[in-house]
C-alpha cells in the first residue's frame, strides 16, 4: 500500500518535470499538462496544429527529461509498415551459416512521435495503430512485447490536406486525447525569439524522473480513488452526446450523427484521475472530470450532413453540453 508521503513525493518530482519542460518551451501550458496526462494513463494522444508551433521540441524534451527512448517517424506515402515495425533480413555469422534476424523498427522506443501520420497509406497507418493497441508485434509468427511505458503522440496538419489519407472515425476513437496546438501570442512569439533565435543549440535538458518512478506513478493514477457521482457525471456528460438521448440538447438532436463512444466516458475518469494528481490532490474532485471534458470528447463527435453544410464547429457543440449536463 503506497503511503501519502511517497504520493507527495511522486507528485513534487512531477512539478520538477513540468517545470524542466517549460524551461524549453514556451506556451502551450494545457498542451504540456495533457500530454502528462496520457503519459500518467499509458495512452496515446493525437496533437493537431501546423507545422513549427514545437510539437517534436516538446516529446524530445519530454523524453530527455524522463530518460526515455525517443523516436520520430516521418510518414509519406511512400512509408510502408516495415519502415515503422522493423524487418527480417537474411544474415551470415563467421561460420558461414546464415540464418534471419529481426531488425527492430522506430516503434519499439517509450515515446514514439508519428509525425504527419495521415500522410501514410491506410496499411501503414493500420500497423501503427494495431502497435499501440496491442502493445505489440508480430512479425513471422513471432510475437515482441513493446517496453513500457509505450506512448505514440500522432501529429496532422489541419490545413494542407491534399496527398493525405485521414483517418478514419474508428482509429481517430483509439485516440485518448485529442490536442489542438494554438499559435503563440505575441508576447509569447518575443520570448521564443529571445530564448531561441540566437543560436540553434538548446539547453541540455536535466532527467528528473526516472522510468521505475513513472512506471510507480501510472500504477499509482490506475488505483486513484474517484467517487460513484463522478462516475456518473462523466456518463451523463458522454451519453447526452448521443442525439437518441433523451438528456441531449438541441445543438446535439440538430447537427450531431453519432455521438462520443464508450472510450470517451473510460477517457474523462481516467483523465480525470491523473489530473487530480498532476493538481497536487489526494481524490478526484468534479473540476477534474469538466478539465479533461473537451480533449476527450473533441474527435469523438461525429456531425450530420446539415452540421457540417452549416460548419457548426464541434466545440460549440460541446459547449451546449457542458453547459447543460450538472453534476447531481
Amino acid at each position: 500500500m503506497i503511503t501519502e508521503q511517497r504520493i507527495r513525493e511522486l507528485q513534487e518530482k512531477f512539478h520538477e518535470l513540468i517545470a524542466e519542460i517549460r524551461s524549453v518551451i514556451i506556451g502551450h501550458e494545457e498542451v504540456i499538462k495533457y500530454v502528462l496526462i496520457g503519459l500518467l494513463c499509458g495512452q496515446h494522444l493525437l496533437l493537431e496544429g501546423v507545422p513549427g508551433l514545437g510539437k517534436t521540441l516538446l516529446v524530445r524534451t519530454l523524453g530527455r527529461a524522463l530518460g526515455l527512448k525517443f523516436a520520430r517517424i516521418q510518414f509519406t506515402p511512400d512509408l510502408m509498415p516495415a519502415d515503422i515495425i522493423g524487418t527480417r533480413i537474411l544474415t551470415e555469422d563467421e561460420a558461414g551459416r546464415r540464418r534471419f534476424e529481426f531488425v527492430r523498427g522506430p516503434i519499439f522506443a517509450h515515446l514514439v512521435l508519428a509525425d504527419e501520420i495521415n500522410r501514410a497509406t491506410p496499411k501503414t497507418q493500420s500497423a501503427l495503430l494495431e502497435a499501440m493497441q496491442e502493445r505489440s508485434i508480430t512479425v513471422s509468427g513471432e510475437t515482441y512485447t513493446l517496453e513500457e511505458p509505450f506512448m505514440v503522440l500522432a501529429t496532422q496538419n489541419p490545413i494542407e490536406m491534399e496527398g493525405t489519407y485521414p483517418l478514419p472515425e474508428a482509429q481517430i476513437d483509439r485516440f485518448f486525447f485529442k490536442i489542438v496546438l494554438r499559435y503563440p501570442s505575441l508576447g509569447e512569439l518575443e520570448q521564443i525569439l529571445q530564448r531561441h533565435g540566437s543560436s540553434h543549440e538548446l539547453r541540455p535538458v536535466r532527467q528528473v524522473l526516472t522510468r521505475e518512478e513513472l512506471l510507480e506513478a501510472q500504477q499509482l493514477v490506475a488505483q486513484w480513488p474517484i467517487a460513484s457521482p463522478l462516475r456518473r457525471y462523466a456518463a451523463q456528460l458522454v451519453y447526452a452526446t448521443q442525439p437518441s438521448s433523451d438528456t441531449a440538447p438541441e445543438l446535439v438532436k440538430k447537427y450531431v450523427e453519432y455521438g462520443a463512444s464508450p472510450r470517451a466516458a473510460l477517457a474523462l475518469v481516467w483523465g480525470a484521475k491523473a489530473h487530480a494528481f498532476l493538481s497536487g490532490e489526494l481524490h478526484t474532485r468534479i473540476v477534474d472530470v469538466q478539465a479533461v471534458f473537451y480533449p476527450s470528447l473533441i474527435h469523438r463527435i461525429i456531425r450530420n450532413f446539415r452540421g457540417e453544410a452549416e460548419g457548426i464547429p464541434v466545440e460549440q457543440i460541446l459547449q451546449q453540453v457542458y453547459d447543460q449536463i450538472r453534476p447531481t
